[in-house]
């Protein structure tokens, strides 16, 4: 299988986030991929995501990464790979937000968990990279489906 690969450096400034996400839509439109195809949907929160751990736990540049499989030089040939790479050599540690629904972190790389078929980091040089494969029926989640429908009518 051939893959394209594509990447982004990333300044250690959170609106770079922004600038990642638009990059990677870009992205996906010239491999063929509508932006709003649940692919595309759940590639963009993704990149969101990891590159947002990237930039505000290492407070450095990092490279942002997409391999995009082909086939016969058509798209969709097999998982989408995204992949982070930054100066840190902590491992990232996935963190649980609890029930504190008002809180404003801590759910990054639980979405990642969830929305990715395999994720994953290894040692890279002097840092890491933080590494995701996401397959062409990506599903978008569905933000209120663990909604307590009770509690919300009261």
């Amino acid at each position: 299988m051939q893959v394209l690969q594509v990447q982004l450096a990333v300044q250690a400034d959170p609106a770079e986030v922004g600038r990642a996400r638009r990059w990677v839509r870009s992205r996906l439109l010239n491999h063929g991929v509508d932006p709003d195809e649940p692919i595309a949907e759940t590639v963009v929160l993704v990149v969101s995501e990891l590159v947002t751990n990237a930039v505000v736990h290492t407070g450095c540049p990092a490279v942002l990464r997409l391999c995009l499989p082909l086939a016969d030089g058509a798209a969709q040939a097999g998982p989408l790979r995204v992949e982070v790479a930054d100066a840190s050599q902590a491992a990232p540690a996935p963190r649980h937000a609890g029930a504190d629904e008002d809180a404003t972190n801590g759910r990054g790389l639980e979405l990642v968990e969830l929305l990715c078929e395999r994720w994953g980091w290894y040692p890279d040089g002097s840092g890491k990279r933080v590494w995701c494969e996401i397959g062409a029926d990506a599903r978008p989640v569905d933000p209120m489906a663990g909604a307590d429908w009770a509690a919300l009518a009261q």
